[in-house]
């Protein structure tokens, strides 16, 4: 059996999986999100520990201590980009710094002056969710704390480094950093130093699919396993989802809604797009890489309107499915931006909005627009991987948001793609990196990275995709005027 554990923004989630690759068991806990200041995200690194043993509890607990003892390795994913800054000691310096923390956009600006190849060594453009700007925010604003900075890890790697005693990353999570060779997959030299950082404070890389190391013998009987359990390399959440959903080979893609929204597609070679702020990345398996567009706030949005309007998601769906067409045309209309956003706009600054209110509007009708306005955000993020020439006729749905089956069809419908959902879709990239695992113990590619079965397709609505042009075009205009509010900036 294998263990695959995600370290995601809102839940540690975990899987087990048999050596046939049934799913055999899931859990998760919970994890909350400072902000202290505005376009602030932290984290406590203890608390990713403290809710990865107790989603290990929950599945052996689950499984019984005996049967839970015949997992052979463990596959790490995890949210990308956070910096986690740790002294000579291994001691952790300050809170996390996570992907959603948009504090660094001034030194964004810095940094491409620093390194003028940053695109065609890194791929990207520099944004605030990287891990580079981070760094250099802090040696601007701590620099006392800067100077005692030993080391960085990502946060799925800090999970290992208490796991195996080990500081070790894979190139699909260091790809993040704006440290790396993207091209090259390893660390370039040039972008460690102009953002003031040195190779020896980098973890090693080995490929996600290989052993980084083997559980330390305390962790072990903690978690009631042998001491002989490798521990993978992993990946990056998005690149851990890919193999999840066995998306491997060239063209193959999916489209996550979790906290964030993601459109994943796998490429033979590097293919950098920065203009259009397409991420560009290496893939977790070796030789693949893969392009990305990225929102920052897509199942969050509806988590986030719900608590606003004290329902839970199961009801607010419930009522949006019962809004006619007069009613959906006459919906407001929303910007998804509640963090800023990154594909295609590369804005911080960019902010939510609901656009088209008046009094006969009730709460149904305000879900729906949260609900177009994220697959909207994701029509944006697709036009711009075919402007980098790269174009998809059918995704696959992971994450929360592949639970409602209204959403899949909106999304079909507004993409005009096909949009298929798998058994096992919602456990994301605790199940690839439980497939990494798999790999990290033999296991071959081709049995291992088997598509899971199809749950359910949504073919687009010809008819509903021309009624949402006009919404979508309108939903692009009222991006264009809006400057941040007074103090956000």
């Amino acid at each position: 059996m294998y263990l695959g554990i995600d370290l995601g923004t809102s839940e540690v989630k975990a899987v087990v999986i048999g050596a046939d690759g049934a799913l055999l068991a899931l859990a998760g806990s919970a994890l909350n999100v400072s902000r202290p200041h505005p376009r602030w995200s932290e984290q406590a690194p203890a608390d990713w520990w403290q809710a990865a043993c107790d989603t290990v509890d929950k599945l052996r607990a689950q499984l019984g201590e005996e049967r839970f003892r015949q997992v052979r390795a463990i596959g790490l994913s995890g949210q990308m980009h956070g910096a986690v800054l740790l002294d000579a000691d291994d001691r952790v310096l300050r809170p996390a710094i996570l992907w959603s923390d948009s504090r660094s956009a001034p030194e964004c600006a810095e940094l491409a002056q620093r390194a003028p190849r940053l695109h065609a060594i890194a791929g990207n453009l520099a944004m605030p969710g990287f891990t580079a700007p981070k760094l250099m925010w802090v040696a601007r604003h701590e620099p006392q704390l800067f100077s005692r900075i030993a080391s960085v890890l990502l946060p799925k790697d800090w999970l290992r480094l208490q796991m195996t005693g080990r500081k070790v990353s894979d190139p699909s999570d260091a790809a993040g950093t704006l440290w790396l060779d993207v091209e090259g997959r390893n660390w370039s030299d040039e972008l460690l130093a102009a953002s003031g950082m040195r190779r020896d404070q980098m973890p090693a890389l080995v490929d996600g699919s290989a052993a980084s190391g083997a559980l330390l013998p305390a962790v072990a009987r903690a978690w009631g396993l042998r001491d002989d359990v490798v521990v993978a390399g992993g990946a990056g959440d998005g690149a851990a989802s890919a193999v999840g959903i066995g998306a491997v080979n060239p063209g193959d893609g999916f489209l996550s809604l979790g906290t964030s929204g993601v459109l994943f597609v796998v490429n033979d070679r590097f293919r950098p797009n920065p203009a259009r702020a397409i991420h560009a990345f290496c893939h977790t398996l070796p030789q693949r890489w893969h392009q990305m567009s990225v929102m920052l706030s897509a199942a969050s949005c509806l988590r986030w309107f719900c608590r606003l309007c004290s329902v839970d998601e199961k009801s607010l769906l419930a009522e949006i499915e019962q809004l006619d067409h007069e009613q959906l045309a006459n919906a407001p209309l929303f910007l998804p931006y509640l963090s800023g956003e990154r594909t295609p706009h590369n804005d911080p600054y960019a902010s939510g909005v609901f656009h088209g209110l008046s009094p006969e509007h009730q709460r149904a009708a305000l879900g729906y627009a949260v609900l177009e306005g994220v697959s909207f955000g994701m029509v944006d993020g697709l036009d711009a991987l075919r402007a980098a020439g790269t174009d998809v006729s059918e995704l696959s749905l992971v994450g929360g948001g592949a639970r409602s089956p209204y959403w899949a069809q909106l999304l079909a419908d507004a993409l005009n793609v096909r949009i298929v959902t798998h058994v096992g879709g919602e456990a994301g990239g605790a199940l690839g990196a439980a497939r990494l695992a798999w790999l990290a113990d033999g296991g071959q590619e081709a049995e291992v990275c088997r598509k899971p079965l199809r749950h359910a397709v949504f073919e687009p609505d010809a008819v509903r995709h021309a009624a949402l042009q006009p919404r979508l075009a309108r939903y692009r205009e009222i991006y264009q005027p809006l400057p941040p509010l007074p103090g956000v900036e």
